[in-house]
């Protein structure tokens, strides 16, 4: 496992640095992509009859689970860094947004997308029940904002862009985890669950969830609090995150959200109230490392499935329109509720458009995919997720930047 280690880390390590010093696209993006030709390179070799380099490499692969390594892993680190530079001040102002977003947009978007998908797949003669589809619906929901947020700073974001982009996937991400959740549980069940019993399956995850972030997060702020010691306090943060996240797995609640609401509190309660300068420094210095890190591991990781997934010609024919119901659903989630929520609260020009086509779909897709049990549809629904995230980081990733400058330049004194 070491040696394995060492391999992956390295290989990330030199994508990393032939993309900042030759193709120059924004980082998680840029790797993905070197991975992506790199793969594509070994099939050709594959083809070729030279099996095996390919032979050797899809084994090393094999021996990654890639949905423990992120679900149980690095995902904690990830939404708990990301939590970690979100203001408190500016979230609670777009709370309403950014709420209806995370919860019912979410909903509306695990039934929009998983009843086109079933029946999607069933005009292509591909039988997956309604409910794996729904499972489907939910497992697609959730938007990653690493790749994005590069982008829209350089294009020149302003902060009411990013916060809202940033706040709506934190929490959407948790949110879409527990219904994903709630519908396996509902789809592997050997008897049919209640609506009481999902519900009360939604609010342990979730409530649970919160719950436990607000605990640890002000456990962890109080001890930092008694001490001036950015080492000791770098390290409670780290014991937080790692600590928290198996605490939650164990309790059987959402260990996501717990990680985003612990975020939050020592991104603005620590931050103000027991941190030095040095030690806030040291703590953004620590995190912002991590974050970067552990994302290019991740899209490395994306980019080489492809020698594992199952590619099949005719599934184009049902992402191809699922990816236009997922984007048309979305932008109406976001611009309904943004149309009625303008006679009480302004919005930016163009608001909809950005968090439209900045809505990226990312590793969190992948992984609960890739970790759905073995039955005779997993195939044809990790192969759609594995297209719709390509689509998703490659041609909305790329572009975002000139939809947040088209924006900014129509109204670039608009306030919200």
């Amino acid at each position: 496992m070491l040696n394995l280690t060492a391999l992956f880390i390295s290989v990330t390590a030199l994508f990393a640095w032939f993309n900042a010093r030759v193709v120059h696209l924004p980082a998680t993006i840029g790797v993905m992509v070197i991975a992506l030709i790199f793969s594509l390179g070994l099939m050709g070799i594959h083809h070729l009859g030279f099996t095996l380099v390919t032979d050797r490499a899809e084994d090393w692969l094999a021996r990654i689970d890639f949905s423990e390594l992120l679900m149980e892993g690095m995902l904690s680190f990830l939404l708990f860094a990301g939590a970690l530079h979100v203001d408190l001040g500016q979230l609670k102002r777009y709370r309403w947004s950014i709420g209806f977003l995370a919860t019912v947009g979410v909903v509306i978007s695990t039934l929009a997308v998983g009843s086109a998908a079933w029946w999607l797949f069933g005009l292509f003669d591909i039988q997956v029940p309604w409910i794996w589809c729904l499972v489907f619906g939910a497992l697609i929901a959730p938007t990653d904002p690493i790749a994005v947020l590069g982008i829209l700073r350089s294009a020149g974001a302003p902060p009411d862009m990013e916060v809202r982009i940033v706040g709506e996937s934190l929490f959407n991400d948790g949110v879409a985890i527990v219904v994903f959740s709630t519908l396996l549980s509902a789809a592997t069940a050997e008897e049919a669950l209640t609506v009481g019993h999902v519900s009360l399956l939604f609010l342990q995850e979730a409530g649970g969830g919160i719950l436990l972030g607000v605990i640890i997060g002000a456990l962890v702020y109080r001890l930092m609090k008694s001490i001036d010691q950015y080492q000791v306090e770098v390290l409670l943060s780290l014991a937080l995150v790692i600590g928290g996240y198996a605490l939650a797995l164990r309790l059987h609640v959402s260990g996501p959200i717990a990680m985003v609401v612990a975020g939050l509190i020592i991104g603005n309660m620590a931050r103000i109230g027991a941190m030095s300068d040095s030690t806030r420094a040291y703590m953004d210095g620590f995190w912002e490392l991590i974050d970067e890190m552990l994302n290019a591991i991740l899209f490395v990781l994306i980019g080489l499935e492809l020698l594992l997934i199952p590619f099949q010609w005719a599934y184009f024919g049902v992402v191809l329109p699922l990816i236009a119901i997922m984007l048309a659903t979305r932008f109406m989630t976001i611009g309904i509720p943004l149309a009625l929520l303008r006679r009480w609260f302004p919005f930016r020009p163009g608001m909809t458009r950005v968090l439209t086509w900045g809505g990226l779909r990312g590793g969190i897709s992948v992984a609960l995919a890739l970790g759905l049990p073995v039955v005779d549809y997993r195939e044809p629904l990790v192969l759609a997720t594995y297209l719709i995230v390509l689509f998703s980081i490659l041609v909305q990733g790329l572009t975002i930047g000139k939809v947040v400058e088209g924006v900014v330049n129509q109204s670039p004194q608009a306030r919200d």
